[in-house]
C-alpha cells in the first residue's frame, strides 16, 4: 500500500548539503522529508574530506619523524602499521558520524527515508512505497568517481576513492590517474606512508591553481619521491605477468608504460543524476549536473538543485553554501544569488595551497587595472621559528585597492585563507587589511605585511615626500 506524505520540503541526499537543508526546515518547525539511499553524511564523511584527511594526517606524523628539521632532533625511520592507520581511519568516521546519523535528524523532526528516489512527475517523488507531493523538492544527490573510457580499464583491478580508504595492506607501488587534489593529496600521503607513488596527469597537475603557486608543491612532492608526469595521457590498461597494473601511456616525450602494484582513478566527478527521473519531472540536465540559476532553482520551479549535482564547484563547503541560499528563498521568500567569487578552496598537500576569489590571469581577463602583491613566509617570524618558510602569499587587487583574490602556499595555508574569504566576500580593501593587528609572532601577519607593500610605492612618490618634508615645517 502506497503511503503518501505531503511536507513543505522534501530533500533527496542525505550529504552536507542536503543534511543542512533539513536540520534548518526542522529548526524553523517547518515539515520536511529526507531521503537517501546510502549512508548518511554523502561523500564527505564517508569517502571522501573525513578519511582524506585522517591519512593526510597519520603520513604528516611519520614525515616528521623522518625529518624534524633543524630542532635538535633526531630522524626514526617510523614502523608503519598499514592495518592501523586504516583503523585511525575509520575512528575518526566513525567519531563524526552520529552527527549525521538518522537518529538525530529524526530527534531533529526530520522524517529519513532510507530508499532510492526518483520523480514520478513534476509534483511527486517516489521512495520506495512512498509517494511525496512537497511544496518545494532539493536536490542534493552528490557526486561520485569520474572513471575514463580508457581502453582495458574495465578488466583490471582499481580503487577510487570510494574504496581506497578500505584498503588494510599498504599498496607497493601506487599509479594514479589524475593529478587534481585528490589525486596530488592521496599521493603523498601514501608516499610518506611508504608506498612508491606515480601520478600520470593528461594536463598540468593541479591545473585550476594558479601555476605560480603550483609550482611550490609541486616542487615539495617531486622531492618527497613522487614521479609526476604531466601532459601525459593513459591510452590502454592492462595486467602484466605477474600481477599489478600496467598503464600505456603517450606523452609530449613519445609512448611508453608505467607499471605498479595497484592504480587509483581519481580523474574528476560525475554528478549523481542517474535513476532521479529528472526528464519525468521537466529537468534540464547534462554530463555536468543539473540546470539550475543562479538561485539553485532547477527548470522545475519546485525544485532545486545544490551541490555537485548541480554543477560547478565541488566542494563540500559550497554545499552548505547553497543550502545557506535555499533555505533563504524556500522560508524567507528572500533574494537569494550564488556567487562562486567569494568561495575559498584548499588542497591539503604539504605545503597547502588555498585560494578564494581571482586569481592574476582571471583578473587580467576581466579587464580593468588591478594590482598584485607578494609576501614570502621567510619574512615571517613565526615561519622561522616553526622552520616552515617555503612558500608565499599572492594578492589581487583592483586599482583601487579593494581585495579581488588571494592565494596562499605554504604552512596553515588552509587557515590562513579564512580571512582573505572574508576580505572578499565583504568587498575590503587593502587598506582594511592592512589597519587590523594581528597578534605576534603568527603567520597571520604574512598577509599583513603583503597588504602594506600596497603602499609601498606611495612612499617613493615626490608629491608625497614633498608634502611630508612641508608638514616637518611644523614642527
Amino acid at each position: 500500500m502506497t503511503t503518501i506524505l505531503k511536507p513543505d520540503i522534501c530533500v533527496i541526499g542525505g550529504g552536507s548539503g542536503g543534511l543542512s537543508v533539513a536540520a534548518a526546515a526542522a529548526a524553523f518547525g517547518v515539515p520536511v522529508v529526507l531521503i537517501e539511499k546510502g549512508r548518511m553524511g554523502g561523500d564527505c564523511l564517508n569517502y571522501g574530506c573525513v578519511p582524506s584527511k585522517a591519512m593526510i594526517a597519520a603520513a604528516k606524523h611519520a614525515h616528521h619523524m623522518r625529518h624534524p628539521g633543524a630542532f635538535g632532533i633526531a630522524p626514526v625511520e617510523p614502523g608503519i602499521d598499514f592495518a592501523a592507520v586504516n583503523a585511525h581511519i575509520h575512528a575518526v568516521i566513525a567519531a563524526i558520524a552520529p552527527h549525521d546519523s538518522v537518529e538525530r535528524f529524526t530527534g531533529l523532526g526530520v522524517q529519513v527515508i532510507q530508499e532510492a528516489a526518483r520523480f514520478k512527475d513534476a509534483d511527486t517523488v517516489v521512495a520506495g512505497d512512498v509517494e511525496i507531493r512537497a511544496r518545494r523538492f532539493v536536490v542534493a544527490t552528490g557526486s561520485s568517481p569520474l572513471v575514463p573510457p580508457i581502453p582495458g580499464l574495465d578488466q583490471v583491478p582499481y580503487d577510487t576513492n570510494e574504496t581506497i580508504f578500505e584498503r588494510v595492506e599498504q599498496p607497493g607501488h601506487l599509479v594514479i590517474i589524475g593529478g587534481g587534489p585528490i589525486g596530488m593529496e592521496l599521493a603523498q600521503a601514501h608516499r610518506r606512508l611508504g608506498s612508491a607513488v606515480t601520478v600520470v596527469e593528461a594536463a598540468a597537475a593541479l591545473g585550476k591553481d594558479d601555476p605560480e603557486l603550483t609550482a611550490v608543491v609541486l616542487e615539495r612532492l617531486r622531492a618527497e619521491g613522487i614521479v609526476i608526469c604531466e601532459h601525459t595521457k593513459v591510452v590502454g590498461v592492462e595486467t602484466p605477468e605477474g600481477g599489478g597494473v600496467r598503464l600505456r601511456v603517450e606523452g609530449g616525450s613519445g609512448a611508453g608504460t608505467v607499471e605498479g602494484t595497484h592504480l587509483l582513478v581519481a580523474a574528476g566527478r560525475a554528478a549523481n543524476v542517474k535513476g532521479l527521473g529528472l526528464d519525468a519531472a521537466g529537468i534540464a540536465h547534462d554530463r555536468r549536473g543539473i540546470e539550475v540559476t543562479p538561485s539553485m532553482r532547477t527548470t522545475n520551479r519546485r525544485v532545486y538543485a545544490i551541490g555537485d549535482v548541480a554543477g560547478g564547484l565541488q566542494f563540500t563547503h559550497v554545499a552548505g553554501y547553497h543550502a545557506g541560499l535555499v533555505i533563504r528563498a524556500i522560508l524567507f521568500r528572500l533574494r537569494a544569488r550564488e556567487n562562486r567569487d567569494i568561495i575559498p578552496w584548499v588542497t591539503f598537500t604539504d605545503p597547502e595551497l588555498a585560494h578564494v576569489g581571482l586569481t592574476e590571469a582571471e583578473a587580467k581577463k576581466r579587464g580593468g587595472r588591478f594590482h598584485v602583491m607578494r609576501w614570502p613566509y621567510a619574512e615571517n617570524d613565526r615561519a622561522q621559528a616553526e622552520r616552515a618558510t617555503t612558500g608565499f602569499i599572492k594578492l589581487v587587487t583592483n586599482g583601487r585597492g579593494r581585495v579581488l583574490g588571494a592565494t596562499i602556499v605554504g604552512a596553515n595555508a588552509g587557515e590562513m585563507i579564512n580571512l582573505w574569504a572574508l576580505a572578499v566576500s565583504k568587498k575590503l580593501s587593502v587598506r582594511d587589511m592592512a589597519g587590523y593587528v594581528p597578534p605576534y609572532p603568527t603567520m597571520s601577519e604574512i598577509g599583513k605585511r603583503a597588504s602594506m607593500s600596497y603602499f609601498s610605492s606611495a612612499a617613493r612618490k615626490p608629491l608625497v615626500r614633498r608634502l611630508i618634508g612641508f608638514l616637518r615645517l611644523f614642527g
